[in-house]
């Protein structure tokens, strides 16, 4: 760098000082617009890292059935988009045949329902909580991979027995605040439930295509049936193939044998974990960039701002280029003397809108389930964005600051 552009990035400096808060309120758009961008990027990189941690505790080999079309398929099988605002039960729920019909595919080791059962549960005390209620069969923890940490899951057959229920683990603390509450009871239906035991923790993230299972109660599919007067309603089938080798080759199977039973309608969707995983990362690649392209708007207002400020400067020191023209500077000089000062505003406010944004990104990860994941490349992206900025909206008062005659601007005041 030259003397001359030190000596101008120092002026850019002294000046920023002088006029402190109108700077600050300069930068404020730039700022709002980094802020925005990279926290959404990190937030949805941190959505992704939740979701493949999901996938490696429930398995690799977990296949989902879910109603309706929810992807759309390729010539070759492969995903090519996903259906945002088809409903799950748009194409009709699942029912106990369709149970039936998975259970009986080759391949297929272990099928379970999974259905909601409408209803409020009933804490302790007699006080409504709003927790869903998850009617499913006594394979669930082995298709899950996941342990009881307390007590035990429902038998096959709980025929002529009490009504028992398993809870999540944020469930029984919404029931009972405490952690382990086994043999306690609520009501449901007009009918005692006992806690027959707690699931471990479950890896959850924000977006997932399932119910949260940390926050559910779980019964016998037998009971649900009972109590709705056999009209429960299944949202998802999960199985698990008897070779996770062959687990591409069971899916299509599955998806085979429904599509027989539906004459080939599309009212269903069979899913791998790969596949899901897809799903997911579409869904938020595609709100990632829907909510960053308008959260950039921030920038184009904050660039507008500088352009708007930097005018002003220019009229407020016109008599100032008038001096240095006068004492042997260009209109190169100049101009390159403007546009460092706007440049190194949009800048400055930049590097403030990351500082913020690892803030935040602080603040998600201590009070929320959120764990943002700022990339290098969002934080590099950001920083050449606000150099341009101020390169691209500073040009304008740097060529006014550049094109003026030296007499004139002399003669202004």
């Amino acid at each position: 760098m030259s003397s001359v552009s030190r000596g101008n990035v120092k002026m850019a400096i002294t000046a920023l000082k002088s006029t402190k808060w109108r700077s600050l309120f300069t930068m404020l758009g730039v700022i709002i617009g980094v802020v925005s961008v990279v926290t959404v990027v990190g937030v949805g990189e941190g959505i992704k890292h939740q979701v493949g941690g999901q996938i490696s505790q429930l398995g690799r080999d977990l296949i989902t059935v879910r109603p309706g079309k929810l992807v759309n398929r390729g010539s070759a099988g492969g995903i090519t988009g996903v259906n945002l605002f088809t409903n799950n039960m748009s194409g009709g729920s699942l029912n106990q045949q369709d149970l039936a019909r998975v259970r009986q595919t080759n391949g297929v080791r272990l099928a379970v329902p999974l259905g909601l059962v409408n209803g409020t549960a009933d804490d302790a005390n007699g006080r409504p909580v709003s927790l869903p209620i998850v009617a499913t069969t006594s394979d669930l923890p082995d298709v899950l991979n996941q342990s009881v940490t307390t007590g035990g899951f429902f038998a096959p057959d709980t025929t002529g027995q009490p009504y028992v229920a398993v809870l999540g683990s944020n469930a029984a603390q919404t029931l009972f605040h405490e952690s382990a509450p086994l043999g306690r009871s609520f009501q449901f239906m007009g009918q005692t439930f006992f806690v027959q035991g707690i699931f471990n923790q479950f890896d959850t993230n924000p977006l997932s295509l399932t119910t949260d299972f940390n926050n559910a109660i779980f019964i016998p599919y037998t009971t649900a049936q009972t109590l709705t007067n056999s009209n429960t309603q299944l949202y998802e089938i999960l199985a698990k193939p008897t070779d996770s080798k062959q687990t591409s080759t069971v899916v299509g199977a599955v998806t085979n044998t429904l599509a027989h039973a539906y004459q080939n309608q599309e009212q269903f969707t069979v899913l791998s974990q790969s596949e899901s995983l897809a799903v997911t990362n579409n869904i938020l690649d595609l709100l990632t960039r829907m909510i960053a392209g308008v959260a950039a708007i921030s920038l184009l207002v904050g660039g507008i701002g500088i352009m708007d400020v930097m005018l002003v400067s220019v009229s407020e020191r016109m008599h100032e280029v008038g001096i240095r023209k006068a004492l042997g500077a260009t209109n190169r000089q100049i101009l390159e003397q403007f546009l460092i000062e706007s440049t190194v505003l949009s800048l400055v406010g930049g590097l403030i809108g990351i500082a913020m944004s690892l803030l935040i990104d602080y603040l998600l990860r201590v009070f929320t389930s959120l764990t943002p994941v700022i990339s290098w490349q969002a934080v590099v992206v950001a920083t050449i964005v606000s150099f341009l900025v101020g390169i691209v909206f500073g040009s304008v008062p740097a060529i006014k600051a550049a094109r003026k005659d030296p007499i004139d601007a002399l003669r202004n005041e």
